[in-house]
């Protein structure tokens, strides 16, 4: 391979963030790094204590210059605590209370637990406006539906973490809250004039661009007045147009995980990369499911594209300094030590609210009823863990009501639900449990949208051990 060949690879190598599996990083990834790789993306699998993290990243960054990068929204959607729930209440429970200052002081603190442990890129916080209901993979990850409130909290969340140095990746561009299909599955659309969609979904955005976001996350959603067909993550109305152009954008561009069928299923995997990139985007987020093959077919795909005129080089160059920006912005400054995640459990007490009043608890039976989990937020831990009760998870589809209302004979009736307003045999469950029982507590630890007419019922804005943690201490003080 001539000099300006393994100019070119290199190239291309630097614009991907790999991920594997294990906790350890593999032969391969750190001989990629020497060679130019851009960086990776940690999972879940990837982490199972600040230690084990700490020496992961070490070994990384000794073989390159990696981004290192993972999803830390708090809430529902964590990788730092994904065996055990997170310590820190997500967007809704932090939309609901209202407060910059705390939203500031909770992503602070996620940024500080970050830097500690060698991650440079948080993929958060989420400025999608939740407009509808039923959203499938947004929901508790929004901070609400108001375009004006998710801007706020979008601006103190990155500023929060960007005062750590930890870069933020606001997203996701152009805005994925107004959707009922997880991308991850299909292609979502958001059919609505431009007009709405600059007073909705892009107010968050351009209120991160001004205050200096350090990258920007694509969604793979098609805005037909834009984007047409195709999802914005391909769209150069969307991403050069549109956020460079209209919206003066000048970071780090990253898409979302292009393992997801949204663009595996319509142009493939290398397609897709190619596509991407020439449309304006700077790292390319692979996903957990690409192997050791499919990335070098992605950086032979790239290569190819820019020898065959697909792909300009240019547009490699300008993706490549952008980045290099990026590393030396890490390099600048001193990460926060870390903070007492107490500032989790403070906001999510803030949070939580109760409607109608909790009696004394009598030999408590809490039926938690089993919600299947997203893609997004992967299978982490929830639920009550009520001290002193017996506690059942019973699928809706199986669950025999009459025979929990008889095992919950003369105690106390608590039942914990998580969108229930998006599961029908959820809903029938609680109605016939609480028709029976009227003096049931019910929990909701999603979006509060459906309730039944319960004696008390606790909504959290989320799933996260912190929100648990607050709605234990409502029920037992």
């Amino acid at each position: 391979m001539s000099q300006s060949d393994r100019g070119l690879r290199r190239l291309a190598a630097g614009t991907l963030l790999v991920a594997f599996q294990g906790t350890t990083a593999p032969d391969w990834v750190l001989r990629e790094l020497e060679a130019g790789l851009g960086g990776v993306t940690l999972f879940g699998f990837n982490v199972a204590d600040p230690a084990q993290l700490s020496a992961l990243t070490t070994a990384l960054k000794a073989a390159g210059e990696p981004v290192i990068s993972l999803d830390e929204e708090g809430g529902d959607v964590t990788r730092l605590a994904y065996h055990i729930g997170s310590p820190y209440p997500g967007n809704a429970a932090l939309g609901a209370v209202d407060d910059v200052e705390l939203t500031h002081r909770v992503y602070r603190a996620i940024g500080s637990e970050l830097a500690a442990c060698g991650v440079n890129l948080d993929m958060a916080p989420d400025a999608d406006v939740n407009t509808a209901d039923d959203n499938p993979v947004i929901g508790t990850r929004s901070f609400g539906n108001d375009a004006a409130l998710v801007a706020r909290h979008t601006v103190a969340a990155l500023q929060g973490l960007q005062s750590v140095n930890v870069a933020a990746c606001v997203k996701h561009f152009p805005g994925h809250g107004a959707t009922r299909v997880d991308s991850h599955l299909a292609v979502p659309v958001v059919d609505v004039p431009l007009d709405v969609l600059r007073e909705r979904e892009l107010v968050p955005f351009h209120a991160a661009i001004k205050a200096g976001a350090k990258s920007v996350m694509t969604a793979h959603v098609a805005v037909p007045v834009i984007t047409g067909d195709q999802p914005a993550t391909l769209s150069a109305a969307a991403l050069t147009e549109l956020l460079r152009g209209e919206l003066g954008y000048d970071g780090v561009v990253v898409t979302d995980a292009l393992d997801m069928h949204a663009i595996t299923k319509s142009v493939g995997l290398a397609g897709g990369a190619v596509r991407t990139l020439a449309a304006g985007s700077d790292l390319l987020c692979l996903g957990p499911l690409p192997t050791y093959d499919d990335v070098r077919q992605i950086i032979a795909e790239i290569v190819a594209a820019v020898g065959e005129g697909r792909l300009p080089l240019s547009r490699l160059e300008e993706a490549a300094a952008r980045v290099a920006d990026l590393r030396a912005w890490f390099g600048s400054g001193t990460a926060g030590a870390a903070e007492a995640s107490v500032v989790g459990l403070d906001a999510a007490r803030r949070a939580v609210t109760v409607t109608g009043a909790t009696a004394a608890l009598l030999n408590p039976l809490v039926i938690e009823i089993d919600t299947p989990p997203t893609i997004a937020v992967g299978d982490v831990p929830w639920g009550l863990a009520l001290p002193s009760a017996e506690t059942v998870r019973v699928k809706p589809s199986d669950a025999d009501a009459d025979a929990l209302l008889e095992r919950a004979a003369g105690r106390s009736l608590v039942v914990v639900v998580k969108d229930a307003h998006r599961y029908e045999e959820s809903r029938t469950l609680v109605s016939r449990l609480v028709a029976a029982r009227a003096d049931t507590t019910v929990i909701e630890m999603g979006l509060p949208i459906w309730r039944p007419e319960s004696a008390a019922y606790i909504a959290t804005y989320g799933a996260a051990r912190a929100n648990a943690q607050a709605a234990v201490e409502l029920l037992t003080a």
